[in-house]
């Protein structure tokens, strides 16, 4: 055969480097083809195959940049949405979302940080996330409007000072996104009023309160639900407690889909329940068998993630008090007759970072005295950087509020949008219909 000239070589370089280039892309075999890939709704990416003849005028490190795109491949990684329309022709990986969020009355304590903040910091580089601070959740029950600002900052700073970083999460405040009580309201028309008398909590305050429960209690599962649906979210973490509400939230998702959305894309995606993990509910400190809570009249019943080293150690003593009164010896795991020896021993196996069979090798067979400062110690110890960070947040407010503003805004986008396809299946007319 003979030699091939410059000009053959070069056709088949051109030849060989257009085939690699469409087995990466997935697109068939063509010069100036291009390919659309959706992320998310408000988003088309488009990624032109280079022409061979260009690509061979590339030195060696640039010809490993073959496609040229309008948004960076991280960007394309962490877009976790898929916009209605046209199926994909390009299969980019994307982040599953999740969204959630704590409501900012009292002090944020041990139980909000174990069983939620610390699971978002250890995972955010996993997701794209959506963290926020529930200020409309908590008028639902009268409270101090000077305190509830206070403690809006507080919660957000805490989220910053726990370790989530704005730069791989939404943080942001739910009133400061209007399209939060919008959507409510949207939503409370479609629900029927029989599924919110069932649910657990209304119906237990309903008892204590008689008739002077209020109306936000009654509807709180619309908004929570509203606030889930708005960022279309994959998963959302929720314990044991919660499940009741994402339920609700699927079942409000799956009835407005299929009244308003019969001959058109669906609205709602149907979120999944992302179960935090065994020993993350962290129990009250002077009775077992009840959550470490906010609301709970006893300040010794919790550790408030700001008390100061003396105050921790003196809870830790009024804890170990109770378990005193056991007649057991050594401390164990998951004795039904000691659930307050179950909860310190999770506390302390969650500030130290061991395993549960390290715990019980290093205190199993520790008196409570013993294992008192042990505990303390530890607790003060791992509090401490979440501490210092805190103080600085809280003294450069200028940087707190820019990260509130910027996660507001980027929560805004997504959000107004969902919002918008909600009052367009429900035939709610906006400004721009009559311009």
């Amino acid at each position: 055969m003979a030699p091939r000239g410059r000009r053959g070589n070069e056709t088949l370089v051109r030849a060989l480097v257009m085939a690699a280039c469409c087995l990466v892309s997935g697109t068939s075999f063509g010069v100036g083809m291009r390919t659309a890939v959706r992320t998310s709704p408000a988003r088309v990416v488009r990624t032109q195959a280079v022409a061979p003849r260009a690509w061979l005028r590339k030195g060696g490190q640039q010809r490993g940049r073959a496609g040229m795109t309008s948004m960076s491949a991280s960007e394309v990684a962490s877009s976790t949405d898929v916009a209605p329309g046209k199926e994909t022709s390009l299969k980019v990986p994307v982040k599953k979302r999740i969204v959630s969020g704590v409501q900012p009355t009292g002090n944020l304590h041990f139980g909000n940080y174990l069983g939620a903040i610390k699971q978002w910091v250890d995972n955010q580089d996993k997701y794209d996330n959506f963290f926020f601070v529930v200020d409309l959740h908590a008028i639902t029950v009268p409270q101090d409007p000077k305190n509830l600002k206070a403690g809006v900052i507080n919660a957000a700073a805490t989220y910053l000072a726990a370790g989530i970083d704005p730069e791989k999460s939404k943080v942001f405040v739910q009133s400061h996104v209007g399209a939060h009580a919008e959507l409510t309201w949207l939503l409370t028309c479609a629900a029927p009023i029989n599924w919110l008398e069932k649910m657990i909590q209304f119906k237990e305050k309903k008892t204590k309160q008689g008739e002077n429960v209020g109306t936000g209690l009654l509807t709180y599962p619309v908004l929570m639900a509203s606030d889930i649906l708005l960022y279309r979210p994959d998963l959302v973490p929720v314990g044991e407690d919660q499940r009741q509400h994402l339920e609700l939230t699927r079942d409000l998702a799956r009835r407005f889909n299929d009244q308003f959305c019969k001959r058109r894309r669906k609205t709602f995606k149907d979120p999944q329940a992302l179960i935090v993990k065994e020993g993350a509910r962290v129990m009250s400190l002077t009775d077992g068998t009840s959550k470490m809570s906010k609301s709970d009249p006893v300040e010794g019943s919790r550790i408030n993630l700001t008390d100061s080293p003396d105050v921790i150690a003196k809870k830790a003593s009024t804890a170990l008090r109770k378990c005193k009164t056991d007649m057991h010896q050594g401390l164990e795991w998951d004795n039904p007759e000691r659930p307050e020896c179950t909860n310190l021993l999770t506390i302390y196996q969650a500030v130290t970072g061991k395993s549960r069979e390290e715990v019980s090798l290093e205190v199993g067979d520790m008196s409570w005295g013993t294992f008192k400062p042990l505990l303390a110690d530890a607790t003060v110890e791992h509090l401490r950087p979440l501490q210092a960070r805190y103080k600085d947040i809280l003294e450069d407010r200028s940087y707190l509020n820019k990260v509130l503003r910027d996660g507001a805004e980027a929560a805004d986008e997504v959000a107004s949008e969902t919002l918008g396809w909600a009052k367009e299946a429900m035939g709610i007319s906006s400004l721009k219909d009559f311009q």
